[in-house]
This record gives C-alpha cells, sequence and structure tokens, in this order.
C-alpha cells in the first residue's frame, strides 16, 4: 500500500505528464506520433514514452507530446512528426526511444533538426540502394 504522500506524488506526476499532451497556444511546438497498428508493431509506444519524459525532465513548457493514427509512410515506422509555431513540418523515421531522447535535446529544446533521422535523409538512402 502506498503512502498518501506517494499518491499525491503519483498524481503530481501523472499531471505534469498529461498536461504535455494538451492543446498550447501559438507559441507551441507540437510532437505527433504515429500510434496506428503500424507503428505499436514497430515501437511507437516506447518512442512515445520517451519523448514524453524526456520533454517532462527537461521542463520544455512549450512543447506538448500527442499520438494520432496512420502517418502514411508505414516502411519507416515509427514516425513522428515535429509542428514547429511557424507552420514548419519535420518528420522524423525509424526512431527508437535513443534517437527520440536525441530529437528533443537538439530540435525541440535547441531548434537544430536532426537530419540524419528525417524522411528526406531515409528517401535519399532507400534511393542510393
Amino acid at each position: 500500500m502506498k503512502t498518501i504522500e506517494e499518491l499525491r506524488e503519483l498524481r503530481e506526476s501523472m499531471q505534469r505528464k498529461m498536461s504535455l499532451r494538451k492543446a498550447g497556444d501559438d507559441e507551441t511546438v507540437r510532437v505527433v506520433v504515429g500510434m496506428a497498428t503500424c507503428g505499436i508493431a514497430a515501437g511507437a509506444r516506447p518512442v512515445l514514452s520517451a519523448l514524453v519524459d524526456e520533454v517532462g525532465k527537461r521542463g520544455l513548457k512549450n512543447v506538448i507530446v500527442t499520438q494520432t493514427g496512420c502517418i502514411g509512410v508505414c516502411r519507416l515506422e515509427p514516425v513522428f512528426e515535429v509542428y514547429g509555431p511557424d507552420g514548419s513540418k519535420t518528420t522524423y523515421v525509424k526512431m527508437t526511444p535513443e534517437k527520440a531522447l536525441r530529437v528533443v535535446s537538439e530540435h525541440l529544446a535547441n531548434g537544430r533538426v536532426v537530419e540524419e533521422y528525417t524522411i528526406g535523409a531515409a528517401e535519399r538512402e532507400e534511393a542510393r540502394k
């Protein structure tokens, strides 16, 4: 059995995580993780968890993490998209929890797209084969 204090801490922790998944304002960066059957089978759940946890740990108040169904590039799952406040969209493909942490560190926290994880890089690689 947990103590009242442990339950309060658990509730506050979950509320912080859930606040990362709510709609934001005009300065908000949205991260949308593909969670259709194909994405889940390819490992999207741990990627989603890694994103939510790392955004929370870093206290990135301008970032929300949500999920959607199929993004449409099943062969490149797990996939997530980053929508900037300026309307830009970056699609990250073949993601892992470790790669997601790097995207949080470089792209979400510092504004530098991690080019080698993007759909453009994956398509160029496929074209070379």
